[in-house]
């Protein structure tokens, strides 16, 4: 059943959201060549406590982490450890809080160091998919009408769509109906309607669209060893347009600083 949320409910949840994001940040400023990823997660678990959350991943089905690292051809669920990033990685950070009964969750790809063009080509296209999905995030269309934005935008630019993975409702759990594909028709699929909020995640691979799952029963990655890159933040449903409760703009403002 699809839950629709009060105007209150909904402001929990962008604190949530907004937490993660600046999580995320917080993250940022530590991701150069050199760092392994289980320090990035102790970084996130100790920020987000320190903000009167608890990591929502933690534990989540048994998830070992607060964070999902994803390196290179990682595409999601990547467990945090002693790899160490390298100049020329891109890496996935995925990110949950849970705070005052709700979730928040968001995930942005990052660079380290200097990343080859083509990389970087594909991290913005796959961020540009997001935001043309979520600009269908208004009462009345169909959550087909998302999964079409996202799926377009990326094959246009030559690039293949994940489909074993989705985004989700949320609300009190992390993850709720209705799924949202990052492919599909326009028209198609459950109702839009104001108060449903969601949470859009393209996962973007720069070849094949195919995925296989590591030995550790979480990572996913792409079948042909390309880069795949990995987007997600958290939108209620609006009247005439979606309202986006997660922000990029701790995460930029700090890879500027970081780039200058």
């Amino acid at each position: 059943m699809i839950e629709l949320r009060t105007e209150e409910e909904i402001e929990i949840l962008r604190e949530n959201n907004l937490l993660v994001s600046r999580t995320l940040a917080e993250v940022g400023k530590h991701i150069k060549p050199g760092v392994k990823t289980k320090e990035l997660d102790r970084i996130a678990e100790d920020y987000i406590r320190s903000h009167g959350a608890v990591p929502a991943f933690l534990g989540y089905e048994g998830y070992p982490a607060t964070l999902c690292v994803s390196v290179n051809e990682q595409v999601v669920h990547g467990i945090p450890g002693d790899y160490e990033l390298k100049e020329g990685d891109i890496v996935s950070v995925d990110c949950g809080t849970f705070m005052k009964g709700f979730c928040g969750d968001s995930a942005y790809t990052f660079g380290v160091g200097e990343v080859a063009e083509e990389v970087s080509r594909l991290m913005a296209v796959t961020k540009e998919a997001l935001f043309k999905g979520a600009e269908q995030a208004i009462a009345g269309n169909r959550v087909g009408d998302i999964g079409y934005a996202v799926q377009t935008h990326a094959e246009k630019h030559g690039y293949s769509v994940v489909r074993e993975l989705v985004g989700h409702g949320i609300g009190r759990k992390m993850h709720m109906s209705p799924e949202v594909p990052n492919y599909g028709a326009r028209g198609r699929g459950p109702l839009l309607k104001k108060g449903m909020v969601i949470c859009i995640e393209p996962m973007i691979n720069m070849g094949t669209r195919h995925v296989v799952w590591g030995r550790d029963g979480w990572t996913v990655s792409a079948r042909d060893g390309k880069p795949s890159a990995h987007y997600e933040f958290a939108v209620a449903v609006g009247a005439g347009k979606p309202d986006i409760l997660t922000t990029f703009d701790y995460i930029e403002a700090e890879l500027n600083q970081t780039s200058n």
